[in-house]
């Protein structure tokens, strides 16, 4: 997967003037479209559509400091409109087209390249389990995506959820794991926006239909899953199996991500403060 990331990277470079359409890329890559864009996202931590525009652009820059047109550039690079580009440029650079003509300003913004490295021959432990279909059962709210430290939107929902909600969550609760989990689906169209948003569930696994209007319910199809147990500082070494499934394991396995949501649930340590076992289920399916 590697290998296939750093080509499609440069077959990005050498189409930045043309339509780079994300099934165009992911075919390319020779995955699905959906594993390519979440690797993407999670190896660069940012959206391919973000990184290409951010590529754009600053070829872009590049163009205009060498006396290129500010319209010649705009449509040589997609834009509609030079007001669509000056916006656009300006938000990514913060100054105008024209300062970088008459003032010579400039932005960098360098292609990617990818290399995964495994630090101190660290060995993360895994299994797969088949799991039939079932409902993700909660409360659930879009928060911005994180990948460090406490994530006050998730916080709140948390505190947000009533004690006829947590009743009737532990009353639906009938499937392993027998945990409340935070499960995350629905980002952002799938990666391809910027703005960073998903959608957050903290609920219960459940085999039965009826759900009240107290909860959201979110069908699960059966699948394979592959389950990454971790434990100790909480949410620091969550979140470090969370980004080395992405990483590390996902890009140099047999498997790939496939678009339902994923979950966690954590047990935090009585005796330990911030200290809990977690563990991390990813819906795959063999390459």
């Amino acid at each position: 997967m590697l290998h296939e990331l750093n080509q499609v990277i440069d077959y990005i470079e050498d189409h930045l003037t043309d339509d780079l359409a994300p099934d165009i890329i992911s075919e390319y890559a020779g995955v699905s479209d959906y594993h390519f864009r979440k690797i993407f996202f999670y190896l660069s931590g940012m959206t391919l559509s973000e990184y290409i525009k951010n590529r754009r652009l600053a070829e872009a820059n590049k163009d205009l400091l060498q006396g290129e047109k500010v319209t010649e550039v705009a449509f040589k690079y997609g834009y509609q409109s030079m007001d669509d580009f000056t916006r656009a440029f300006k938000k990514w650079s913060g100054f105008l087209p024209s300062d970088a003509i008459k003032k010579g300003q400039s932005k960098s913004f360098p292609k990617l390249s990818f290399i995964i490295t495994v630090k101190g021959g660290i060995s993360m432990e895994f299994r797969i389990e088949d799991k039939p279909a079932f409902n993700l059962a909660g409360v659930s709210k879009s928060v911005p995506m994180q990948f460090e430290g406490v994530n006050n939107g998730i916080v709140k929902l948390a505190l947000s959820i009533t004690e006829e909600q947590k009743k009737e969550m532990h009353a639906l609760q009938n499937i392993e794991p027998y945990e409340v989990v935070n499960a995350s689906y629905d980002a952002d169209a799938d990666f391809l926006k910027e703005e960073g948003d998903l959608t957050h569930l903290i609920g219960v696994l459940t085999t039965k239909n009826q759900v009240s209007d107290l909860l959201d319910k979110v069908p699960v199809k059966a699948c394979t899953w592959a389950i990454f147990p971790n434990e100790g500082p909480f949410p620091a070494t969550l979140q470090q199996t969370m980004a080395g499934v992405y990483s590390e394991w996902l890009p140099s396995s047999n498997y790939e991500v496939i678009n339902a949501p994923s979950f966690s649930f954590t047990k935090m340590d009585q005796h330990k403060k911030d200290y809990a076992y977690s563990e991390v289920w990813i819906p795959v399916r063999g390459k």
